[in-house]
């Protein structure tokens, strides 16, 4: 495109991908960044800060915010979620609200959509997982959601194979204000380094330790350095968990399964940061971390960052 042409305005804005947990919100990130940059995992909740994909064109910018999943809280960790999810909301351009087709409306999409009377941003609505289902079972789908609330557009979409999710791109990028490009063309996160690592460190502590190991993990980022006689990078990261019986798992006999999450860790962070990486990763207890809101804050739960 030729910059001097200014009949072509740039166009730019903040989106916010928002849904029940396991709806498909980061495979759909993964998939329009082109990068593995918000966590996936097939447990629900494990997106906790807002993780954002900057979408470059050569007429627009899509941000992309990935929230915490909205559900009625449970401990301090789901309620301080809850109340960055809704912050976000408010400070979007648009929001995505997306169901998964093969549930149906549950609970949880009666209470978003409360939430999303609340707030005066536009809302799409995406259907994912379309590749799971009949054409013919959508229909009374969308009537339902259309009775409980005014969307602007809706959108049915497979995140996982792709259907439809360039149609959905050009209806954000219609509805998105004129505006800056507010990243460099090559950036697709806004958050440092370290914040990635440690959410693909915590990806693969869950992934392996399975239905052991709840959502009581928290891994925080020691140091990264670079050596200085080679060119790699040296990460030290502690693994946090609530109880002696969950460290015991994640350390494993004979140190097995640490040595496993740091391996497959270590692959994904040297892809992330172009070089080789040492990894040094540790395990430690702290009781019932997430209803101590300080240990929040120092775990990078901050409240006053939204």
């Amino acid at each position: 495109m030729n910059k001097e042409n200014h009949t072509h305005t740039y166009k730019s804005g903040f989106i916010s991908i928002i849904g029940r947990p396991n709806v498909g919100k980061s495979t759909f990130l993964n998939r329009v960044i082109g990068q593995k940059i918000a966590i996936m995992s097939d447990k629900p909740q494990t997106t906790r800060n807002k993780v954002q994909g900057v979408l470059t064109q050569n007429d627009a910018q899509m941000i992309f915010i990935d929230t915490p999943g909205i559900h009625k809280p449970k401990h301090k960790l789901g309620d301080f979620m809850m109340k960055v999810a809704i912050n976000t909301l408010k400070e979007v351009d648009l929001i995505l609200f997306m169901v998964n087709v093969e549930e149906g409306i549950g609970r949880g999409d009666e209470f978003i959509i409360e939430k999303l009377k609340t707030v005066k941003t536009p809302v799409f609505l995406v259907l994912n997982k379309i590749d799971q289902v009949h054409p013919d079972e959508l229909i009374p789908l969308i009537e339902k959601y259309k009775e409980r609330f005014d969307f602007q557009e809706i959108v049915p979409i497979s995140a996982l194979q792709g259907n439809n999710v360039e149609t959905l791109l050009t209806q954000i990028k219609e509805i998105l204000p004129e505006g800056p490009q507010y990243y460099p063309a090559d950036q697709v996160t806004d958050h440092p380094e370290r914040f990635i690592i440690s959410e693909l460190i915590r990806e693969k502590a869950l992934h392996l330790t399975r239905e052991e190991v709840p959502h009581s993990i928290a891994v925080v980022i020691d140091s990264i350095k670079k050596m200085e006689e080679s060119e790699t990078i040296h990460v030290m990261a502690t693994i946090v968990v609530e109880r002696d019986s969950q460290k015991g798992i994640v350390i494993g006999k004979q140190g097995k399964m640490l040595k496993e999450i740091g391996q497959r860790a270590r692959q994904d962070i040297e892809h992330l940061l172009g070089s080789k990486v040492f990894l040094e990763l540790w395990v430690k207890v702290q009781k019932d971390w997430r209803n101590k809101l300080s240990q929040l804050r120092d775990y990078g739960f901050r409240e006053d960052e939204y």
